[in-house]
């Protein structure tokens, strides 16, 4: 599979997001990517009104993401918002396959209540590890903070995940770079996956908040760690191959996973 990253900026506005990621989708297709990677919360950017953007997975920002999926031929994951409990939402990962059919939808789980920021008081957590069928690949859904739990990685793994995808806004800060960069190849690394992690850049139009946004350095991360494709800090897309072969090669030769003692420490 040929899969785009999508390292895009992220405004206030979610029909101006709506309409970079159409234009994201296109270039990607002409790039003969057959799936394409968005940040999460591509709809639109932390510190704005969540619960005022937030939609259904049938909503306007979703149903384009699904036409632009279905006029390119072309898969989609992004992170979107739909409407949650009483004034929160949830923070959703959302998988269009080529025909723009909504193959599944991940409520991130782990939520980013940590070095000054509270996720939680604008958004629900969800409950369930989720895996997409698409372009015939298993493909696993982590967003951004779920990075930082080897458990969810390795339960998606275990499930038969060929691809972890990881739309993320990971906010600049010290060491937060040097962590990303780890925490990515270390979920590859300790799984035998390819991982596939779409990180947000700042808006130049935006002005600045106190409110996270992405710091770039979105990869794609081959079952042994190597980093096959690095955007660095500035808004670009990049296509690259998932080589399924190559991970049967690799787990033949490292085959760590069959070296779990579920016996010891219980299945995943």
């Amino acid at each position: 599979m040929r899969v785009a990253l999508c390292q895009v900026p992220v405004s206030s506005d979610p029909a101006v997001n709506l309409g970079r990621a159409k234009a994201a989708v296109a270039d990607a297709a002409a790039a003969g990517a057959q799936l394409a990677v968005f940040p999460e919360g591509a709809q639109a950017r932390f510190g704005t009104d969540l619960r005022a953007v937030a939609e259904p997975t049938d909503g306007t920002f979703c149903s384009g993401l699904s036409a632009a999926a279905r006029d390119h031929g072309v898969a989609v994951v992004a992170g979107v918002y739909e409407p949650g409990p009483g004034d929160r939402v949830y923070n959703t990962a959302v998988a269009f396959d080529a025909s723009g059919r909504l193959a599944a939808a991940y409520r991130k789980i782990h939520l980013f209540d940590a070095l000054g920021q509270r996720e939680s008081d604008q958004v629900a957590p969800g409950s369930e590890p989720v895996l997409a069928d698409l372009g015939g690949l298993k493909v696993g859904m982590l967003i951004c903070y779920d990075i930082r739990f080897p458990e969810h990685a390795r339960v998606l793994a275990a499930r038969g995940a060929d691809l972890i995808v990881v739309p993320a806004g990971w906010a600049a800060g010290l060491f937060k770079e040097e962590h990303w960069v780890t925490l990515v190849r270390a979920r590859a690394i300790e799984n035998t996956v390819w991982v596939a992690a779409a990180d947000q850049v700042p808006d130049p139009a935006e002005p600045p908040t106190r409110a996270p946004t992405g710091s770039g350095r979105s990869m794609l991360v081959d079952p042994m760690g190597t980093v096959r494709l690095d955007l660095g800090p500035r808004p670009g897309i990049a296509v690259g191959d998932v080589d399924t072969s190559a991970t049967a090669e690799i787990r033949a030769d490292l085959p760590s996973l069959q070296h779990r003692r579920d016996d010891i420490f219980g299945r995943p």
